[in-house]
């Protein structure tokens, strides 16, 4: 079976939307895949603003912005195909998560599928979490699926994004979890010094590390966890962002020291041949100190995967959702069983 899939991705480190266009061919239970075009509509400070607004928003307001949301990644996803001149199946959207809370039995992705359907005017799915949540799991992370049948060949399958996040096999099993916070505290600290970013990690490398705050990062309860290893921005307000704030140290300190965190945070968690993606691994001060704990071999792979992989598993994850088969790993999740997740909204 052949599938042409459009991946929506917006994350939490709220860079931008990423769009990529998805070709899967399925013969006698072998998949291939490729990224035929891809891009990212970046968000300007005022809308990043309105996103992070959400959390905190009155009742009519988030209902509001969900629908304004979900017609704006309509409208980019329609400007995308036609700009490219591109037919498909259906489009496939992650949302913007705004509250995950599966120790309260809920998550919420905004980005109303009904609106983006009425612009893109094809089948569209979204709303991946809900079902796995529902089943008593994290509803998190989700792309491990994809790693298990599109990237096989690597033993780890590790992604910096806004959380970095890892998926392995062990003992027969997928397993997968959030290691630790990444650019949603990088680019955080950027922000006070009116940067999105820390450009290859070009400040941090000219800081140095307290020793003191670095012990502090290190010793958080979550790291000691066994099992439903699973982080959002909640938990980043209420353990990462005190240390940061309740210290004297300049920015370029902080983040200095914040990646040395990160780095000794990943390598305890690698168990052999790995694969990088994500918008960290172009943060060359971070793989350096990553490469400098750990001996197993890291491959950073070319630009569309390393940008749009998220993208096209979402696209795939749909692909999974419309042949109703399983698209998110108990094994992983924690949920009572695999689950086949994700609303969709039919086209004419």
């Amino acid at each position: 079976m052949f599938y042409r899939v459009l991946g929506l991705m917006s994350g939490t480190s709220l860079d931008g939307l990423d769009v990529a266009y998805c070709e899967f061919n399925e013969k006698k239970g072998e998949w291939s895949y490729s990224i035929k075009k891809a891009q990212t509509f970046a968000y300007d400070s005022e809308f990043k603003k309105k996103i992070r607004s959400m959390e905190n928003a009155t009742a009519n307001e988030f209902a509001k912005f969900s629908v304004e949301l979900g017609h704006f990644f309509g409208k980019k996803a329609k400007e995308f195909l036609d700009a490219n001149s591109l037919d498909v199946d259906f489009v496939s959207s992650h949302g913007q998560t705004i509250f995950h809370r599966p120790d309260l039995h809920y998550t919420t992705q905004i980005g109303d599928l009904s609106a983006l359907c009425s612009e893109v005017k094809c089948t569209t799915i979204g709303d991946f979490r809900s079902m796995d949540v529902a089943l008593g799991g994290q509803g998190a992370p989700l792309v491990p699926i994809g790693d298990e049948i599109l990237f096989s060949a690597y033993e780890n399958c590790l992604n910096l994004g806004g959380f970095s996040n890892i998926s392995l096999k062990k003992q027969g099993k997928r397993i997968a979890y959030d290691i630790c916070p990444v650019n949603i505290v990088l680019n955080h600290l950027c922000e006070k010094i009116s940067l999105p970013f820390d450009d290859g990690g070009q400040i941090a490398a000219s800081g140095k590390v307290d020793e003191n705050l670095l012990n502090q990062l290190n010793a958080l309860p979550y790291y000691k966890k066994k099992k439903n290893k699973s982080l959002g921005k909640e938990w980043v307000v209420e353990n990462i962002f005190p240390l940061l704030e309740n210290s004297d140290l300049d920015v370029k300190d902080l983040l200095a020291t914040y990646t040395e965190h990160i780095a000794i945070q990943l390598s305890k968690n690698l168990t052999g041949k790995t694969l990088l993606t994500g918008g960290g691994a172009y943060n060359r001060f971070l793989l350096e100190k990553l490469k400098k704990y750990t001996s197993y071999t890291i491959d950073v792979p070319e630009k569309t995967i390393i940008d749009y992989k998220e993208a096209m598993i979402f696209a795939f994850l749909g692909v999974l959702r419309i042949r109703k088969e399983a698209n998110c790993l108990a094994s992983v999740t924690g949920a009572s069983m695999d689950n086949c997740g994700g609303l969709i909204v039919q086209w004419i």
